[in-house]
């Protein structure tokens, strides 16, 4: 049990034909950084991608391997470094759930940023500690979802019940009242390490905290220009699937290819990294 004594939050219901997505700043800033290296120590977790699936690598962070992660580590205090976009608010808030419930110490380490459904996560910290340079974002919940008027009824209130749940974590975190947390939220607000504990979202800045850039640099180059292309058709208002049928269409995605294997190679055959910066030059201007 979380040692801030933090609220649990019940499963909470998908609307129909509900589609999660990250915000197209957080992706931005998110997908222009190498990915870091995995933590080694045994009593570390490293959430360094999109909350739920990611489509272009058939990984991302779920609850499922936040599950098995725990129960290596057992009762033992546990370390959680992030650098996430976020993602799936479903996902986000089990695995919130998950990191509460541990019997011993979570910190956390916002090694770059902590967004969205990655924020959710991060709030579960008996203590936030935020690199230099980092960031934590808050913002309203966020999807689409396709239907007629009946259905959308349906699905603005049910996204009111996730904003409140939301609100309901930040807000027994943070000790803060409210309105503030609502306004904050309303804005999509970016918040770096001072700002953060200012607004009790963090307890304390590590400047030595930070990714394994050395290892970083060795990342797939193709992947990022990959992901800086999403993140720029989805900062220009297109939705994930939309997104997907458009890289689809450019021939930068193979799902059948990228679902047969989780070899780099396989994956990124016929993927031409310029063009793709290209693209992504074409939709900035």
């Amino acid at each position: 049990m979380s040692l801030r004594k933090l609220p649990e939050i019940k499963a909470l219901q998908k609307p129909a034909n509900f589609q999660a997505d990250a915000p197209g700043e957080a992706f931005e800033a998110w997908a222009a950084q190498p990915k870091a290296a995995g933590a080694t120590e045994n009593n570390v977790i490293s959430i360094f991608d999109i909350i739920g699936e990611d489509w272009w690598t058939g990984e991302g962070f779920t609850a499922k391997r936040c599950s098995a992660a725990l129960r290596t580590i057992g009762n033992a205090d546990v370390r959680v470094q992030v650098n996430s976009p976020g993602g799936d608010v479903f996902e986000g808030l089990a695995i919130y759930n998950l990191l509460r419930a541990h019997p011993a110490k979570v910190t956390i380490e916002v090694m770059g940023i902590a967004a969205s459904a990655a924020s959710i996560i991060a709030m579960a910290g008996d203590e936030i500690v935020m690199g230099l340079g980092t960031f934590i974002m808050v913002h309203n919940a966020w999807g689409v979802v396709v239907g007629n008027r009946h259905e959308l009824a349906e699905a603005a209130g049910l996204f009111e019940t996730f904003d409140n749940a939301l609100i309901d974590i930040y807000e027994a975190r943070t000790e803060r009242k409210r309105g503030d947390i609502e306004a904050l939220m309303d804005a999509e607000t970016f918040m770096g390490p001072s700002e953060a504990i200012k607004n009790g979202f963090a307890d304390r800045l590590d400047n030595d905290l930070g990714a394994d850039l050395p290892e970083a640099k060795n990342s797939d180059r193709s992947l990022i220009a990959r992901r800086q292309t999403e993140a720029a058709l989805a900062k220009a208002g297109h939705t994930r699937s939309a997104r997907q049928e458009i890289l689809a269409e450019l021939g930068h995605i193979d799902p059948a290819l990228r679902d047969a294997s989780r070899t780099p190679a396989a994956r990124d055959a016929g993927v031409s990294a310029a063009s793709l910066r290209e693209l992504i030059n074409t939709i900035r201007s």
